[in-house]
Parts: structure tokens; sequence; C-alpha cells
């Protein structure tokens, strides 16, 4: 599950542009030497910089997407244990808002342009086809249930993600060009808590629920990133953390996990209509605590996993496959072992290192055909072309 480098400075102007100086000894009404031909211009010289990524992110897209995979394995593994379940719930408080805030930082570009409407159905369109049949395949399979129905719009397990992002990024436009977004996005999304039966559709619920934390993304600058760098926030942020899981660890026994879900609506939990806002402010707070706590340590610099950071879309849908195992073969059930805490332990590590794995680019390039595929031959040819022109046009292009 989740997901901004900016070009501000003026450009400089290339040296060809430039009026040669007088050379010493000359006059200006020396006679001119014939220009020498230009010289051949390669396309390698041609095409436009490519930027460099920047290490924080990846580092920060690879660190949650940890945080996503162990949570998820912990599902099938947490009953009876009062500590594995308040783990459980400190992490998804933050493990996806953090990523849909890195993924709405990295949509303030989008402005709807052909080029960029192509990237968007090859890199979250495709990919949510694709994987939403591979789910309902390996369902019928693994979880002996030949009959299970494909559905395009009631996303099974993790695609959500992609049809709310989806979503989310085609309505960037009006985020960002209304007065208050956030205020906007939390009463629209407290509204959704009080709206059940919406949660299947498109997953709506999550849609709407979840939106708050994009369009704060959307809103953010790079100074503010700088900020979260701080020693005095880094500082901080351990007592915050550390107050946090302590609580967490007190209410995890009476706390519904469908409000961290935000599938469902707060009649559906069977709360008064009331909680619903309270629950949608309340959570968005302690998200947004505890992901600045998060960014606050995610490491600046280069580091063995910052290559992952790209392939954070195959390490978010592959790992899904392993955690459905536990549930649909009963491997639990079979192996008690795997609920007590050696073999919590246990499964942790597996996931890390499951997702791990499915992050590195040999994975990313055996799975290009279905989370980045080209699509060229669906688009006309003066659309194809676009990136290129764009991007060699303005420095301001966000990757």
């Amino acid at each position: 599950m989740f997901h901004a480098p900016n070009g501000l400075q003026r450009d400089r102007v290339p040296d060809a542009s430039r009026e040669p100086e007088p050379l010493p000894g000359r006059t200006a009404t020396a006679e001119p030497t014939p220009p020498a031909p230009p010289a051949p211009v390669s396309q390698e010289a041609q095409a436009p910089p490519v930027k460099r990524r920047d290490a924080y992110f990846d580092n920060a897209k690879y660190l949650a997407i940890v945080l996503v995979a162990v949570a998820h394995a912990w599902e099938p593994v947490m009953d009876g244990s009062r500590a594995t379940r308040a783990a459980y719930m400190f992490v998804y408080t933050f493990h996806m808002p953090a990523f849909i805030i890195i993924s709405g930082y990295f949509s303030r570009s989008f402005q709807a342009r052909p080029d960029q409407l192509k990237r968007l159905v090859s890199g979250v369109v495709v990919p949510f086809f694709v994987f939403e049949i591979a789910y309902t395949l390996f369902k019928r399979w693994a979880d002996d249930d030949p009959d299970y129905p494909f559905s395009l719009t009631d996303p099974l397990y993790l695609t959500w993600f992609l049809i709310a992002l989806f979503v989310w990024r085609l309505s960037t436009p009006l985020w960002r060009s209304i007065r208050y977004p956030l205020a906007v996005s939390l009463v629209i999304a407290s509204l959704g808590s009080l709206t059940p039966g919406i949660g299947q559709d498109l997953d709506l619920q999550r849609i709407l629920q979840f939106l708050p934390f994009f369009v704060l993304g959307l809103s953010m600058r790079p100074e503010h990133f700088q900020m979260l760098r701080r020693r005095e926030v880094r500082l901080l942020a351990l007592p915050v953390a550390a107050g946090a899981a302590l609580f967490t660890y007190w209410v995890a026994p009476d706390v519904r996990m469908g409000w961290f879900y935000r599938s469902t609506s707060a009649e559906e939990l069977d709360a008064p209509w009331w909680t619903g806002p309270l629950m949608t402010f309340g959570l968005f707070g302690c998200a947004l605590l505890l992901t600045a706590a998060f960014l606050a340590w995610v490491p600046r610099r280069r580091m063995w996993f910052t290559v992952l950071g790209a392939g954070t879309i195959c390490g978010y849908l592959l790992h899904g496959f392993l955690v459905k195992s536990l549930d649909y073969l009963g491997l639990v059930a079979q192996y008690p072992w795997l609920a007590e805490p050696a073999g919590e332990i246990a499964v942790t590590i597996a996931a890390a290192a499951a997702v791990t794995l499915f992050c590195t680019p040999p994975v990313r390039r055996a799975l290009r055909f279905a989370t980045e595929p080209e699509l060229s031959w669906a688009f006309r040819r003066d659309v194809t072309q676009l990136p290129g022109r764009a991007g060699a046009a303005s420095p301001r292009t966000s990757r």
C-alpha cells in the first residue's frame, strides 16, 4: 500500500544562447570568422535530464510497505494475544495514512493532461484489473470456492487502494483549486461515516474516509518534510510513539478494529451516529501524530533498502497472496504454534522478508507487464510523445 522533487529554480540560460564576448585585441568592426558547422547531437544529449530520486521518500515508502505487510500477517495470528492486537492497532493507525500522504504529495502536479492520464491508466487501472482477477482466481483455488464471483465493483482484499488512488488523483485539480481543501475533505469523511451501505461499491467508504490524508499530501510542501527532520522533532517523536503504544495496549480489548479499517459506518459498527464524526477526527489526529513520528525517523541518506522504494507497488500487491494463504489454507489451525509468541515473531520476520523480496528490481522488471505496462498501442501517438516534450520544456515536472 502508498507513495516530491520540485524544480522551483529558474533555468540557467544555455551557453549556446549567450552572445560571445569580444576577443582581446579585436575591434567591433573586425571581420568575423565563418562559424564552424554544428556538431551532431546524439539522442542522449537531446533527451531531458533524468531527475534523481529522493532517497528520503524511497526509504519512507519501503518502510511503510513493510509495516503494511507485517500488520496484515498479524491478522490470522493475533487472536488471544493482547500485545499483538495492540501492536496491530498501533500500526494500523498510521501505516496506510503515511502511504496515502506520500501518494498525495507526489500527485501535486497532476492536471489531467493526456500523458498523465496515460500513466494513470497504465500504473493504476491496469494493475487493478490484473490483480483483481488474480486474487479472485487465487481465492477460488486456495479457499476451495470455485464459484466465487468476479467483481469490478467490489474490490477483493488489497485492490481497493488502486481504485481509491484512481479516484483521488482524478480529483486532484479540484482539491488544488478550492480554498479549504483539508477542512472540506474532513467534512466529507465525517459524512461518509454516517452513511451505511456504501462500503462495498468500489469501497467508497474507504475512499471517503481516507480522502483527508491524500488531500493533506497535496497541500504539503518540501519545507514541511524538512521540518519533520529537525532534531527536536525527532526527539519529540519518541515519547509520542511510546505514549501512543501504551495507550493502544490499554484500550486494545475494548476498541473494535472496524474503526481502523474505515470500511464501515458508525451504524454498521453498532455505535451511535455521533461517534462517526468523532472517530473520524480523532483517528485523523492520531494518525497525523504517528505519521509525523514515523517520517521524522526515516533515514535521509541512501540505505541498502533505498532502491526498494521504487518497487513498493509490487510488494503491496504480491504480499497479499502469502497473507491470504494463512487464512485460505487454514495454516494457523494446522500449526497452532503460529499463534504463540515464537510463531508470531516468525510470521513477522517472514512477512518483512517476503515484502522486501517483492520490492527488488528483478521482481519489478518481471511484473512490469502488469504494474507498469507501456500501452503505447492503446493511445494516440501524440499522447505517447507528450512526456518527453513536457519534461524537456519545464523543470517543474515532478516524477
